[in-house]
């Protein structure tokens, strides 16, 4: 059997057959960038339906990223899943606390999952990063009430939690209030994958 082997051959080739798929979407083309390795990652164009990205998204992520900003996830998969060879370059880094020791004991503590103390954790350092959340909607719930009553303005939310229990709404929430620009999915797709894809999408418009 004949089959391609190398990386960016299967990779231009998996984006020539994604194009059809967006045709009808009348997208630019950077948002045509992001909805491809969306759903590059996740393998499901119906992804193309369920994409938003907030119209300020990609410029404000980009301009955040030239300013070498620190991205923090909510699991160690999305940490993972990001360049972060690439985000070096470019003056960040990620960060996850989600396994940290004192983050583990003030969310037993509180009585909150792992992934809101690690938010509030973060704190202020929020502040002109961005904020990838793939799998926790705790995160994203957090990461709003953050901003709405503690001033916390992140340059991006990608929040994409996958799920069952509280996934689609934290992102209709996200959806319909947040005052900072976000790209996410709605309802109950979404996850690790989702979430690095969408950071990678924009950190690649600014080269690889």
């Amino acid at each position: 059997m004949e089959y391609i082997k190398d990386p960016m051959a299967i990779e231009t080739r998996s984006m020539e057959i994604i194009a059809p798929y967006l045709a009808g979407f009348n997208l630019d083309e950077q948002a045509v960038k992001v909805y491809s390795r969306i759903i590059h990652a996740a393998g499901d164009p119906d992804y193309a339906n369920i994409i938003r990205i907030h119209p300020d998204a990609i410029a404000s992520g980009l301009a955040a990223l030239k300013a070498g900003c620190n991205i923090f996830c909510d699991v160690e998969m999305v940490r993972t899943g990001i360049n972060k060879r690439r985000l070096a370059e470019l003056g960040g880094q990620a960060y996850c606390l989600v396994a940290d020791e004192t983050v583990a004991k003030e969310a037993k503590a509180a009585g909150i999952t792992r992934s809101m103390a690690a938010m509030r954790k973060f704190g202020t350092k929020l502040n002109g990063s961005i904020v990838a959340i793939g799998n926790a909607p705790t995160a994203l719930f957090e990461v709003l009430k953050m901003i709405k009553e503690d001033g916390i303005k992140p340059a991006l939310i990608v929040g994409v939690p996958v799920g069952f229990v509280g996934a689609a709404e934290s992102k209709e929430l996200l959806n319909t209030t947040s005052p900072v620009p976000f790209i996410t999915v709605l309802g109950n797709k979404g996850g690790s994958p989702i979430a690095a894809a969408s950071v990678n999408a924009v950190m690649y418009m600014l080269g690889r």
